[in-house]
């Protein structure tokens, strides 16, 4: 009788994957791609936060420097976050252009929300309408604002944009570009239905004022991630105000993959320790559900060897559920991604299996590196 159980349970998961992986792909359907130069232009304030960035610095500000956005309703505002390298003497020695700006975050005894608090400064001193966050190590196409602002109408206070691994060609990039564009994905789709989940800082603009009229980050800074997400289901949630996604391939801002396994895994884990803190219950109770479809994958498959065959039989049929519709969901996914290719997508699914399990345990723990620093969730 247990035996029944649990496999009618571990059926029933895959079915609860394919209904939230078929909301994705709804979500896909309805973006919307505005006419190009259609809507009003807005004043700008683009913030860059940055922290030990000497081999990227140059590279982001020959991108933004090059954006196709009148000069005169833009400013950049570069906010150093405590550089301990050059970063800061390179950026001074080859800014150009008067709409260019540095500043310092300041030291506060908060061991934590350091890159939160390093926005927060420049946001207060933006003169812009809307603030567009993007991160120190990213590639933009000169239509780049252009993209996000077209987006913006009355109704729309924050607009995500897609962010794409730029592929050494080696296999653990690919590996990761690949799964990169899974989660750009499901978030792209996610808020094509209106029930906006995931977007990355590395790419995303939203109104100044309603940033301060939902209390831009006053209850994140016990938190040390979630500066993008949070925000974006907080803007949702307390207002009347649309969330869209920028699917143009304009609009794509080009960031490197993590060198290491072991950077990976810190990069995630600092990702799913946020997920703890949404103020959605059933969004949590979904997240919930995602994960322990994941976890039962190898446990029937545990089962199945030492216990009842059956096991093997939903473990084959939950795998191929999970093959297949994260298949189509990708392939869907390309008119954003026109790039994206399937050559390790095998190896990505057998990759994706530990890497989700372990990612979001250890979220839970909340303990990870960035940039130099041991922090806690």
């Amino acid at each position: 009788m247990i035996e029944i159980i649990f496999i009618i349970i571990f059926l029933l998961l895959p079915v609860f994957y394919v209904l939230f992986l078929i909301d994705v792909i709804k979500g896909l359907k309805n973006l919307n791609y505005p006419n190009f130069g259609k809507n009003e232009k807005h004043s700008l304030s683009i913030v860059i936060p940055f922290r030990n960035e000497e081999e990227n610095i140059l590279n982001v500000l020959k991108s933004i420097e090059a954006q196709n956005y009148p000069e005169d309703l833009y400013e950049v505002i570069f906010v150093n976050d405590h550089s301990e390298d050059k970063s800061v003497e390179i950026l001074k020695s080859f800014i150009t252009k008067h709409n260019i700006k540095i500043i310092s975050a300041t030291e506060t005894g908060n061991k934590r929300a350091f890159k939160k608090k390093a926005i927060l400064q420049g946001i207060e001193l933006a003169s812009g309408e809307l603030i567009v966050l993007t991160d120190a190590d990213c590639l933009h196409s000169p239509e780049w604002l252009n993209s996000l602002v077209n987006h913006f109408d009355k109704d729309t206070a924050f607009v995500s944009g897609p962010v794409e691994f730029i592929s050494d060609g080696s296999f653990f990039s690919e590996l990761q570009q690949l799964e990169f564009y899974g989660l750009i994905i499901v978030g792209a789709g996610l808020i094509g239905v209106n029930k906006p989940v995931i977007c990355n800082s590395a790419n995303l603009a939203f109104r100044k004022n309603v940033f301060f009229e939902v209390g831009g980050y006053n209850d994140q800074f016990h938190l040390s991630s979630g500066d993008d997400e949070l925000l974006m289901q907080k803007i949702h949630r307390q207002t009347k105000y649309k969330i869209k996604f920028a699917p143009e391939i304009n609009a794509i801002v080009k960031t490197k993959p993590n060198k290491t396994l072991k950077e990976f895994f810190n990069q995630r884990k600092r990702w799913a320790s946020k997920s703890l803190f949404y103020k959605n219950a059933a969004l949590k109770i979904k997240l919930m559900f995602l994960v322990l479809f994941y976890i039962a994958l190898p446990l029937q498959l545990f089962l199945g060897i030492y216990l009842s065959p059956y096991f093997l039989i939903s473990f084959l049929v939950s795998l191929t559920v999970k093959f297949l519709f994260e298949y189509f969901t990708l392939n869907i996914g390309k008119k954003i991604f026109a790039s994206l290719k399937f050559k390790y997508f095998l190896l990505a699914e057998l990759f994706h299996l530990p890497y989700i399990i372990i990612s979001s345990l250890s979220g839970l723990i909340g303990n990870f590196e960035w940039k130099g620093r041991e922090l806690k969730r």
